[in-house]
């Protein structure tokens, strides 16, 4: 008589995938091998004539600070605006960090893209499950990649985001589109605040 719940459980352990329930380690695989988490994060260096406006951005001031670009003064093109413009080229040193990381077909272009970072999961900070949706909590950071990204992007910051899950019949997915109350990972990560 004692066998028989024994035997209900093991019949009801089995049943169950892991998959079934969301736990942090399976919320924490699903987002660190999303796409999202993969892709690298570009950064587009224009040179040429630039606005005052692009040639004052963040980017621009850290790579002047390394000394990998310097500026003239110039007149503005028609459609370039706001006045005054800078002519950007690369420094030497520019040029030695930046050959590297793009082809020689890029490297003639005026502006090119160059990975710089990528997405790291640092750690799921909470699940709230109900039924067949679920929201995740997680802290992430840039990962640079190189040189310029390590310039550009800081791994000692974190951002705090959230992202939807759906139970679907062989097991949880993150939302990849936003439905009334899911929040896709896109929309999370663009969303995202740096962490106390």
């Amino acid at each position: 008589m004692k066998k028989l719940p024994i035997l209900a459980a093991l019949l009801l352990l089995v049943s169950c995938s892991p998959r079934d329930f969301l736990s942090r380690r399976l919320a924490f695989d699903l987002i660190a091998l999303s796409d999202a988490f993969k892709t690298q994060q570009p950064f587009v260096l224009q040179t040429g004539i630039v606005s005052n406006k692009d040639y004052f951005a963040p980017e621009y001031l850290v790579l002047q600070q390394h000394g990998w670009i310097s500026a003239t003064n110039t007149a503005c093109p028609a459609g370039v605006a706001p006045a005054p413009c800078w002519d950007i080229v690369l420094t030497p040193s520019g040029v030695e960090s930046v050959r590297l990381l793009i082809t020689p077909e890029e490297a003639a272009k005026p502006s090119f893209a160059i990975p710089a970072a990528k997405r790291e999961l640092v750690a799921i900070t909470g699940v709230s499950q109900q039924g067949s949706v679920a929201e995740v909590d997680f802290t992430w950071r840039w990962e640079p990649l190189n040189e310029l990204g390590a310039v550009l992007y800081t791994s000692d910051v974190h951002y705090r985001s959230t992202v939807g899950f759906r139970k679907y019949d062989d097991g949880w997915r993150v939302v990849r589109s936003t439905l009334v109350s899911e929040i896709s990972l896109e929309s999370a990560l663009k969303n995202a605040e740096p962490a106390p």
